[in-house]
């Protein structure tokens, strides 16, 4: 009785968690650089802000979610309705093949990419057409746009993509934009914040200028949110109206609400966020290129490492050592790993920890 499209979906794989590992193999310290968390923690203030409203955890949260509404509509120049909130962006993801796509219907997306766009849309009966990425493991937008079909509704662009952590160039995007017509284009923007490139796009800018496009944004990574689950988009009033009517009611939970206002004013935690990441990503690239390894140019917060090897060898072998990374595997690259950037001694356990399996 289950409906046919279940059998092309595999449950989503999530990185292991710490207390699991320390459980399986018996660990005192594991360090987890697995799943592109901000190793800086949460914010004070947005921790603070939860202790406060802790005690009206007994009343239903705002639906609108009022302040966080506004509190971002100031900051990105957009008015309150064309905003929408998600139980982070992966919701939206979802919400966005509700809304558009019909059985037969057809995205295109970058491969590989994040496995959320082809899910979602599979649910709802519709198709992807993976466009390989380029040499340079970037997403080819030319590629992209002359795949559009007749079936075509949505276009994605993970920027930066994850698991490569590279960035398109917002001149050729432009470009690219002019020949869309009414396609709906989804700038996943969960990395936003990391970007140091000047010449990568600001999802929130092309929207003002293209309004068929959805710019999606996460409190998860650069925020230090990732537990509490809050991701927004910003789009044309329309399509936000029409998630607004297949999004579920208290979707982003009052505790969520608060932490994200404290987090999106705490400037000072924001930019050592993202300072810290700009300093340890480059220290881990340098010094893995120092030990003759592949590295991904990122802008991400994580690294795509060719280790020659097979990635779930490598995997396993740093696992036992209490280092948790991601396999590539699940991303069709058989001997990549994907890495974290991690607090600096956990990203010199990580070096450590690899140089010695390796020299087994």
């Amino acid at each position: 009785m289950l409906r046919k499209c279940l059998d092309c979906i595999d449950p989503y794989c999530p990185g292991k968690p710490i207390d699991e590992v320390k459980r399986e193999l018996g660990l005192d310290e594991v360090y987890k650089l697995a799943s592109n968390e901000n190793p800086l923690g949460p914010p004070e203030s947005a921790v603070e802000a939860m202790r406060t409203a802790a005690g009206k955890v007994s009343l239903y949260p705002d639906a609108n979610a009022y302040e966080l509404r506004m509190a971002l509509a100031k900051k990105h120049g957009v008015e309150p309705e064309e905003i929408v909130f998600g139980d982070g962006s992966n919701e939206l993801l979802k919400l966005l093949s509700l809304i558009f796509l019909n059985p037969g219907d057809e995205i295109i997306i970058p491969q590989p990419s994040f496995g959320e766009y082809v899910r979602t849309a599979t649910l709802c009966g519709a198709k992807a057409k993976a466009i390989p990425l380029n040499e340079n493991y970037g997403v080819d937008l030319p590629s992209m746009v002359a795949a559009i079909g007749s079936k075509t509704k949505m276009i994605y662009i993970c920027n930066p993509n994850n698991p490569t952590g590279t960035v398109v160039d917002k001149k050729l995007l432009k470009q690219m934009m002019h020949r869309m017509g009414d396609l709906i284009v989804v700038l996943d923007e969960a990395y936003f914040e990391f970007v140091q490139d000047e010449n990568s796009p600001d999802g929130v800018a092309f929207f003002k200028e293209f309004p068929n496009v959805v710019a999606l944004r996460t409190f998860s990574k650069a925020y230090g949110l990732a537990g509490l689950r809050v991701g927004y988009g910003i789009c044309h009033a329309d399509i936000a109206c029409a998630l607004n009517k297949a999004r579920e009611p208290f979707n982003v939970n009052s505790m969520a609400q608060v932490a994200a206002v404290a987090a999106l004013n705490d400037q000072e935690y924001l930019k050592k966020s993202v300072e810290y990441n700009t300093i340890e990503r480059e220290f881990l690239y340098t010094e893995l290129k120092k030990r003759g390894f592949q590295v991904v140019p990122s802008e991400a917060n994580f690294l795509l490492v060719d280790v020659v090897r097979e990635a779930k060898e490598v995997f396993c072998g740093l696992l036992k050592k209490g280092i948790i990374v991601r396999s590539a595997e699940i991303f069709d690259y058989p001997t990549k790993i994907r890495v974290s950037v991690g607090l600096h001694k956990e990203n010199e356990a990580f070096l450590q920890g690899l140089q010695e399996f390796m020299d087994l």
